[in-house]
């Protein structure tokens, strides 16, 4: 039986990366719980199964999308094969693109940023307003710059 693409040992290590950058960044974990007292497994599925849009992409020049949880891939009207490997930039909408790479830059800089709030558009062009999200540099097992990741629970369509 095939594995879930968001738990291959890649996925689940990436998994890890979120939820200890997150913490590095806020000084709170995303996730209740998820340390020693699950497995990187446990906790990799959680994060999946989050009810906060959960996404990151890699460090690259032209982002792209390294993953998305289960409530991203519903919110945005994508599977995880549509999602994870397009810019990251086409989550919002054309408009509201230069907002987003300035507050990318503003986290990059920080280090991480909240309360951010932004248009973003679905696979179907529908837009939908984005509040109070979180973004964070990303870090890998050493402690570099791999990308950056975000979530927020306050979402609405336009």
């Amino acid at each position: 039986m095939k594995e879930a693409a968001w738990l291959t040992p890649e996925r689940i290590a990436l998994a890890g990366w979120i939820l200890a950058s997150h913490q590095r960044a806020f000084g709170l974990p995303l996730l209740a719980g998820c340390g020693s007292e699950r497995s990187p497994r446990q906790c990799a599925q959680e994060l999946f199964m989050a009810t906060a849009a959960v996404l990151a992409h890699d460090g690259s020049a032209d982002p792209r999308l390294i993953y998305a949880n289960r409530t991203a891939l519903q919110l945005w009207r994508r599977d995880w094969n549509a999602m994870v490997g397009m810019p990251s930039s086409l989550t919002a909408a054309a408009a509201e693109r230069s907002n987003r790479a300035a507050a990318l830059e503003q986290a990059h800089a920080r280090e991480a940023i909240s309360d951010y709030s932004s248009i973003r558009i679905d696979s179907a062009g529908r837009r939908f307003q984005i509040q109070g999200a979180r973004v964070w540099c990303l870090r890998d097992q050493e402690g570099q710059p791999c990308g950056q990741a975000a979530s927020f629970e306050s979402w609405w369509w336009l």
